[in-house]
């Protein structure tokens, strides 16, 4: 009589393994069959397996106890606040302001030197610095011949609005401890809301023009998603009157020849989309954005206690986004 042979591999299934099963082998007659065996798994097999699940165990519990489901992932830290304003309300200088309060804050500038300095000729003349490459002020044309100019500048003014809001925070904010914002002077939306629309309505951009510029800016809205989206804005809001004095102090040579009539038109399209609610947005969270109205008639700047009630407030706000 032959003495079976045992081999007894069965693992335990939440180690995610194929149990062997116990197998009898005879020493007289013809040889059985052999059933598929498998090497057993070394002890450092086991370790390795055991050190990825109970990765995975952390990573699904750590989700869950933060509110997150396994598929979602942990949104940025970093919040989007743009401010917005008519031309000369102050917008560069409240973002200074805000610069200086906390670190925690970085303000991307509008990109006016962009719609100043654009240089045409082909790129070859432009890596050889040829003295056929000329520099074109886009803002000046746009002012000086708007039925001309205005839907180029409101395509590249947009652009260059996107990839403002399209860089990546810095690496310091990812690592703060605060409450890290970025701050943008006006917005990929505002640049449709207000500065675009108020063009078309003012005949400066035709009805074709106008048809494609809302479809590509909704195209690539749309494509970037959260790159994007604002947390929250901060709406400086002031006369037109005051705005003007305030442009004619700054001197920028360009808008020299701005009217009061056209700053009434900017302000009115302001009120209409931050104040009343009344454009049609097409973006359903834009629609539902916070809003923190400043009276910038007010001159922060020079003024401590207006300037204090004014950091005092964006704090707030922050804090609620």
């Amino acid at each position: 009589m032959c003495s079976p042979l045992h081999r007894v591999s069965k693992l335990t299934e939440s180690l995610g393994l194929i149990g062997f099963q116990v197998r009898r082998f005879g020493c007289y007659g013809p040889r059985p069959r052999l059933e598929t065996l498998q090497t057993p798994p070394t002890t450092s097999d086991l370790r390795a397996i055991m050190a990825q699940k109970t990765s995975r165990l952390s990573l699904t519990c750590s989700r869950y106890l933060s509110g997150l489901s396994p598929s979602e992932t942990r949104p940025a830290r970093v919040k989007r606040v743009s401010i917005e304003g008519n031309i000369a309300v102050g917008k560069s200088t409240f973002a200074r302001l805000l610069q200086s309060v906390c670190p925690d804050w970085e303000v991307m500038a509008e990109p006016v030197s962009k719609w100043q300095n654009i240089e045409s000729g082909t790129s070859k003349e432009k890596e050889a610095a040829s003295p056929q490459t000329t520099v074109s002020n886009l803002l000046q044309m746009m002012y000086e011949d708007p039925q001309r100019w205005s839907y180029t500048f409101q395509t590249y003014s947009c652009m260059s609005r996107f990839r403002t809001q399209l860089q990546p925070p810095p690496a310091r904010m990812l690592s703060s401890e605060g409450t890290p914002v970025q701050v943008y002077e006006r917005s990929v939306y505002s640049d449709r809301y207000i500065f675009a629309l108020n063009m078309f309505e003012l005949g400066c951009i035709n009805p074709t023009e106008w048809a494609i510029y809302q479809d590509w800016h909704s195209l690539l809205v749309e494509q970037f998603g959260h790159q994007v989206e604002l947390e929250g804005i901060i709406y400086l809001r002031a006369p037109p009157q005051k705005c003007m004095e305030r442009l004619k102090l700054r001197g920028r040579a360009e808008e020299k020849e701005v009217k009061l009539d056209y700053l009434d038109k900017l302000h009115v399209q302001h009120e209409k989309w931050l104040v009343e609610k009344s454009t049609e947005i097409h973006f359903e969270k834009l629609k539902q954005i916070p809003v923190l109205q400043l009276d910038a008639s007010e001159e922060f700047l020079r003024d401590q206690e207006v300037r204090e009630q004014f950091i005092t407030k964006v704090k707030n706000f922050f804090n609620t986004l």
